[in-house]
């Protein structure tokens, strides 16, 4: 698969096959966001691979509730990657607070976009999701009180019958200009 094509077939999946993902292709995973760049080289996250199905079903169900319930296919993902945000190196503290960016923000970012791109060249699909009760995961999952949970990312394979959804995108002219805005 070219780098186009699997840019062209990642999409948020929330359907997914009753198949356990296959421990080698859950280090692809993890090795794609060890590599990621960062600021000053910071790093500044911890995986956290939940798949264990008692805990998956336990963090799942913190993804959702009687009055938000969008994410109840967060069940059915056989894994769930949680992306908790680590101190960055102080450099690259220093400098985000020099220009009132945080840094380990875009770094997690670009972390979870190495996760999904190599979980779809690997035949998996991913959804990122930001809606989640952070207190009950970290109590779950045995995260430090003074760390945040910045995303979570369901895994699995796709339904036999996936298909590639067409992406409406905006034109070219509207997100991109050469030289001046």
């Amino acid at each position: 698969m070219t780098f186009q094509e699997i840019l062209d077939r990642r999409q948020s999946v929330r359907k997914y096959q009753d198949k356990p993902i296959e421990r080698e292709k859950i280090e692809k995973l993890i090795e794609a966001v060890r590599i990621a760049p960062s600021a000053c080289n910071s790093q500044p996250w911890k995986l956290i691979i939940v798949d264990n199905p008692e805990l998956k079903d336990e963090v799942a169900k913190a993804t959702f509730s009687a009055v938000v319930s969008f994410n109840k296919f967060v069940t059915g993902a056989p894994l769930i990657a949680v992306l908790v945000i680590e101190k960055a190196k102080l450099i690259a503290q220093l400098g985000g607070k020099v220009k009132d960016q945080e840094y380990a923000q875009y770094d997690i970012g670009i972390a979870a976009a190495h996760f999904c791109l190599q979980a779809t060249e690997l035949g998996l699909g991913t959804c990122i999701l930001g809606w989640f009760d952070e207190k009950k995961i970290k109590a779950l999952l045995n995260i430090p009180e003074k760390r945040k949970i910045g995303l979570l990312i369901t895994v699995g394979y796709p339904p036999e019958e996936y298909t590639v959804r067409g992406k409406v995108r905006k034109p070219f002219s509207d997100i991109c200009s050469f030289n001046s805005y």
